[in-house]
This record gives C-alpha cells, sequence and structure tokens, in this order.
C-alpha cells in the first residue's frame, strides 16, 4: 500500500454502502475495499416480500443509487473467510489475504433454519437476497397448488399478502395465535389477523409442525392439531441470524451478533466497528443493554455513525443513540414503529378512532414509554414521537470535547454549511450555484503542537484555537422533537467527527466536506 491508508468494508448491504459513502463525506481518501458474498451491488431488500413477488417491480429496478464519490473496490461474490485482528487481515476465498488500516463489519444476517425441514427439496424457499425472490416468484408462477408461508412475522405476513394479492391460495403457518405476535401490541395483532383471514388466508395458529413429507403432488406438511397442507410452494419465514461464521477464532465476541461498545467499536478489536443487523450495541437511550436491531433506517444511520467513529478513533467517538423506526404495509394497510416496542413490560393505547381501526399503541417499561406502533395513524405517530424521544433522553456520561472541525478566521460561519436557519440544501451546488462556489478553496493546514491519534494511521492534532465550523442550535425550553434524517441525503459533518489526514495529503481532508472526491 502505497501512502494511502485502506478500510475494508466486509458486507456489501446497505449498511455497508452507506458507511461507505460517509467515509469520503468526511474526506477519507484513502482506498475503499467493499467484499460482499452477494454477487449484485446493493438493492432495496424490503422490497424482496413485496412488490418483486407480485411482479410490481423487477429485479433491476430495485438497485440503490451509489454516490459518485465513493470510488470503492467492489469484490462482489466474494465472501469473507476469516478474521485475524492482530495482523490486520480478512481472509478471502483461495487463501487470499486482504490487509486492512480499519474494518467495518456488515455482513448482515443469514435466514435462519427451521429445524426438520427438507431444505435440499427445490420447492421450499427461504427469502433474503434478490436470488430468492426471483427464485420464489418463479416458483409461484410455475405452480398452481397451495403456497405455504411458516411465520408469522412481518416477513410472512408481507409474503402471504403479495402472494395473495396474485390471486394465489396461501396459507401462514404459525407459533404464535395471532400475526406480528407481540411485536405490535394485540390490539393491531388482532387487525392484521383479520385483514388475512377475511381475504382467504388459511390459518394455522398456535401450531406446531410435526411432519414434512415430500411428494410428487406436493410438500405435505403435518401440523400438531391435525392439519395438514399440501404445498406447492414453501417459504419458510422463521427469522434471521447473525452472519458471523466466518469471525469464529477470531476474538470477537459473537454473542447474537457481533458484540459493539455504545459507539459502535467491536469489543475485543481495535480499528474495527461494525453496523447493521450483524451489529449488538447498547443503546444508551434505552437503558444500555445490549440488542441488534434489524430494521432498515438502522442500517442507514448505524452504518455513517459507524464511518464516522472508525475515522475518530474509539476515545474521541460519540455513542450511537437512534429511536429505531420500522414499517410495513399489508392490504393497504400501513404499520409504523418507534423505538423498542420488545422493551415493553406492559401497553396502552395512545391514540385512536371509533370509527375505523386507526390505532396506535404505546410499549411500557417502568413507566416510561419505549416504543409504539400505529395503524394508519401517520400524523399522530408523528405527534406522539416527540413525547418518546422526550422520555428516553441519552444521559451524558462522557467528558464534553470541543468540536475538531474548526473553520479558518477568514471563513463565514454559514459558508456551505447548514444550520437552523439555513437548511442543508441551501448549501448545495444548484445550476446558478456551482459546487466550486458552494464551499472555498482549501485553506493550508495551520501549524499544530500538540498530537493527538485520530483512531488509525498517522497521529491527527487539532488546529489552534478559533470559532467553531459547526454550533449547535440553543435548546429551546421544552423538548425540540430532532428532524428526522433522510437516507438519501448527506448529514453535514458533525462537531466530533475527526480532522482526517493522509500520509500524502498532510492539508485537512474534512474540510472538503459532504462533497469530497476520492483521489
Amino acid at each position: 500500500m502505497k501512502n494511502e491508508e485502506r478500510v475494508v468494508i466486509a458486507g456489501g448491504g446497505l449498511a455497508g454502502l452507506r458507511a461507505g459513502e460517509r467515509l469520503r463525506e468526511l474526506g477519507f481518501q484513502g482506498e475503499i475495499v467493499i467484499v460482499s458474498a452477494e454477487r449484485h451491488l446493493p438493492y432495496h431488500r424490503p422490497a424482496l416480500s413485496k412488490e418483486a413477488i407480485n411482479g410490481e417491480l423487477h429485479a433491476s429496478d430495485l438497485r440503490l443509487t451509489i454516490s459518485r464519490e465513493l470510488n470503492a473496490i467492489w469484490r462482489l461474490g466474494t465472501a469473507a473467510t476469516h478474521l485475524e485482528t492482530d495482523r490486520r487481515v480478512v481472509g478471502l476465498p483461495g487463501g487470499e489475504e486482504l490487509h486492512y488500516d480499519g474494518l467495518i463489519i456488515a455482513t448482515g444476517v443469514e435466514p435462519r433454519h427451521l429445524q426438520g425441514a427438507p431444505r435440499q427439496d427445490p420447492r421450499i424457499h427461504v427469502l433474503r437476497t434478490v436470488d430468492d425472490a426471483v427464485a420464489i416468484k418463479q416458483a409461484i408462477g410455475s405452480t398452481q397448488g397451495l403456497v405455504v408461508v411458516i411465520g408469522g412475522g412481518l416477513i410472512g405476513c408481507e409474503m402471504a399478502a403479495s402472494v395473495k394479492m396474485m390471486g394465489r391460495d396461501v396459507a401462514i403457518v404459525s407459533r404464535s395465535s395471532t400475526l406480528l405476535g407481540s411485536a405490535v401490541g394485540k390490539n393491531i395483532a388482532e387487525t392484521v389477523t383479520e385483514a388475512h383471514r377475511s381475504r382467504g388466508v388459511r390459518m394455522a395458529m398456535g401450531v406446531k409442525i410435526r411432519h414434512w413429507m415430500p411428494q410428487a403432488g406436493g410438500v405435505a406438511i403435518h401440523l400438531s392439531d391435525g392439519q395438514v397442507f399440501v404445498a406447492a410452494v414453501v417459504v419458510i419465514a422463521v427469522g434471521a441470524s447473525p452472519s458471523v461464521a466466518w469471525l469464529r477464532g477470531s476474538g470477537l465476541v459473537l454473542e447474537d451478533g457481533v458484540l459493539c461498545d455504545p459507539t459502535c467499536h467491536v469489543v475485543g478489536g481495535t480499528d474495527v466497528v461494525a453496523a447493521g443487523d450483524v451489529a449488538r450495541w447498547p443503546n444508551l437511550r434505552f437503558g444500555g443493554q445490549p440488542r441488534r436491531v434489524e430494521h432498515w433506517l438502522n442500517a442507514v444511520e448505524m452504518g455513517r455513525a459507524a464511518a464516522e467513529n472508525l475515522l475518530a478513533g474509539r476515545e474521541s467517538s460519540r455513542p450511537f443513540t437512534p429511536v429505531p423506526r420500522f414499517w410495513t404495509e399489508q392490504y393497504g394497510m400501513r404499520i409504523q414503529g418507534s423505538g423498542l416496542p420488545s422493551m415493553g413490560k406492559d401497553t396502552t393505547t395512545l391514540a385512536g378512532s371509533r370509527k375505523d381501526h386507526r390505532t396506535i399503541t404505546g410499549f411500557i417499561d417502568g413507566g416510561r414509554l419505549v416504543g409504539m406502533v400505529g395503524l394508519d395513524a401517520p400524523t399522530a405517530m408523528i405527534k406522539l414521537s416527540m413525547e418518546l424521544w422526550r422520555q428516553n433522553r441519552v444521559p451524558d456520561t462522557s467528558p464534553r470535547r470541543p468540536p475538531q472541525h474548526l473553520a479558518p478566521p477568514e471563513r463565514p460561519a454559514d459558508a456551505g454549511h447548514p444550520t437552523p436557519e439555513r437548511p442543508a440544501d441551501a448549501a448545495r451546488p444548484t445550476p446558478e450555484r456551482p459546487a466550486d462556489a458552494a464551499r472555498p478553496a482549501p485553506q493550508p493546514a495551520p501549524a499544530f503542537t500538540t498530537p493527538r491519534h485520530s483512531g488509525y494511521g498517522p497521529p491527527v492534532t487539532p488546529p489552534p484555537p478559533g470559532p467553531p465550523r459547526h454550533e449547535a442550535a440553543p435548546t429551546p425550553p421544552g423538548f425540540a422533537f430532532p428532524r428526522q434524517q433522510q437516507e438519501s441525503q448527506p448529514l453535514p459533518i458533525p462537531p466530533h467527527a475527526p480532522v482526517v489526514r493522509s500520509r500524502a495529503h498532510p492539508r485537512s481532508l474534512a474540510r472538503s466536506g459532504p462533497r469530497a472526491r476520492p483521489r
């Protein structure tokens, strides 16, 4: 490696993609290598159980937009085989070794196996990748019998709804007495269950599978209540397990995922962070118990946070403390969730309508609202989210540090950067205001005297005191609901982000900001 540092991203999904883009936004100009077991570039995974099944979208329509500035080396169809943290090496097939200066683990999850299921039978499928969705769609299109979905969670319900909307006969087999179980609360679960039943979905609830009997006319599934379904197509959707087999023997803590500290830094590793479904970390906003969050928006936000904290270094990182959000849609009903409903010991109705099914269920733990799920109530969800944020503030457990990004004295405070009075869109280049005009020319870095390490690579030191590059908005009386970040919108450089340097570029790279271009 000549005069450049290398960040390896293990996992080519959403979290890995957004982490790589965030590295560039923060000015990292070294090499980024993305190792992905899939043969496809990142795509919109939530559509796999909906539009990709019912034909509204084709596989080619699901591809995500990738920033031009990413300039990464993609190793598609190449699964990481092992990790040696002492040598800073990611193993690849055939004995290839990929050295790294920083590592982002974002390998996601893989479908959980259902004990006893004859997975070798071509009529039995799981759903995780776009190739899985294509195979299921083809199987449904080439048969005329019953489609059986095993599992009553989000994926199972979405799959059943999609198949039913195609005009096919479908059945759901679930160990729970209601669909979605405790994930959405009793009222919403019962409404969703009735929605499927009223549309002719055959329901086998609160049962176990006793026997599987593949035969010429279909796969016979014998249930504990005496029912027998003969399926032309079976889709197993019983959850997912973290994809960590390649990390065995690495010295990392692998208990239900990769254990991280609150800043996404992996426990047992140096210059290693994790993001997305595979990461298990303590969210200090919700008590600090390590958990995994398998939500689309969490992959976006955690990927970006992990990249920021990798550059900042473990000692200078800030905790990742989101309020998780998720959504699903079935038969035109939209279910939205916020917070951690799984923490709730009790539930309460926060809002509801006597005229229809619209409702919001709140989840309570120790008298505190820790989550809520709404059914066709988006406006009320937004209003009540303010209370969820207010009741789950992040405790200030770390010493305050001055911002590391400092603007040159001659630079106006509002030049090219968003503020509460000047939104982010105003800082972006337009046809009337080109990109070069949106930011001043780079200034030579001042002389430094006090060394400080930036996480990996050469020591990085702060510039002399000056006006802060990003001023935090004053906190108004009461609680102000934070602006939710759009997953397609670059975030501004946070006050705690590092001043990134490379050996080939002694000047401060972070000054190029969100539009940093790779070499």
